[in-house]
């Protein structure tokens, strides 16, 4: 078994352990191999592993990716941010995007949706910690661009994307974080009860928050989609 295959195993070790804690069924969470940075042989191992899914930052290297891994059937998710000039190339190559947190990004990427595609995923990224340094949302302003961005047609809103301050490696289950994801699933909760005025709930099934170091806290406030690199691939050779 190679390290990649090995460590994948183990996540989702930790996966199902985090699930068994709160009493959640480990097929609700969904495992997203951040790749970045890794060459297309390490994407190889992942995929003889049999992860299916996989999440880039740079667009540039992404397509290289996709490109050369084209003949096999694998989902492809931008979870980095997003500048105007690169919508075009995401819309056209990617299935989801975790990090929409402005207007005029999503309707870009509706715009350029091709016809023949489904409208693409997207998951709008909010700043839950509030840090000045993060992408992000506020959540005060979360509602009204989540309303605007549901009504594009290129786009299905499937939910909200988080990454919180950091925390300890060595408490997985740190309370902080916790709190931190327990702000996004009630924002998520709000926004599909919230019948203000003729509109209704936005019905999101998508909760994309955890990472290597804090996916069990995530897992146990009831993310679905968790963004995993460090603990596949290893720790990314600083330039």
């Amino acid at each position: 078994m190679t390290s990649i295959a090995a460590n994948m195993q183990a996540v989702i070790g930790r996966i199902s352990r985090a699930c068994a804690a709160v009493g959640r069924d480990p097929r609700g969470v969904a495992l997203l191999a951040v790749s970045k940075t890794w060459p297309v042989a390490a994407l190889r191992e992942a995929v003889a592993a049999g992860q299916r899914a996989f999440g880039e930052n740079y667009v540039q290297e992404a397509l290289a990716k996709i490109g050369a891994l084209r003949s096999l059937d694998l989902e492809w998710h931008f979870i980095g941010p997003l500048q105007g000039n690169k919508t075009r190339a995401v819309a056209e190559n990617f299935a989801w995007v975790h990090s929409v947190d402005r207007l005029k990004i999503a309707e870009r990427l509706s715009a350029q949706r091709p016809a023949g595609l489904p409208p693409l995923n997207v998951c709008v990224e909010v700043n839950v910690s509030g840090e000045a340094s993060k992408s992000g949302v506020m959540c005060d302003e979360a509602r009204a661009l989540c309303r605007a961005v549901a009504a594009l047609s290129g786009l299905r809103l499937r939910g909200l994307m988080a990454i919180p301050e950091p925390t300890p490696a060595t408490d997985p289950e740190s309370a902080v974080a916790r709190r931190r994801f327990a702000q996004l699933r009630e924002l998520r909760d709000e926004l599909n009860a919230d019948n203000a005025g003729n509109a209704g709930g936005l019905g999101l099934d998508t909760l994309s928050m955890g990472m290597s170091h804090d996916m069990e806290a995530a897992i146990m406030e009831g993310a679905t989609i968790v963004r995993v690199g460090t603990a596949i691939f290893g720790e990314r050779v600083k330039s």
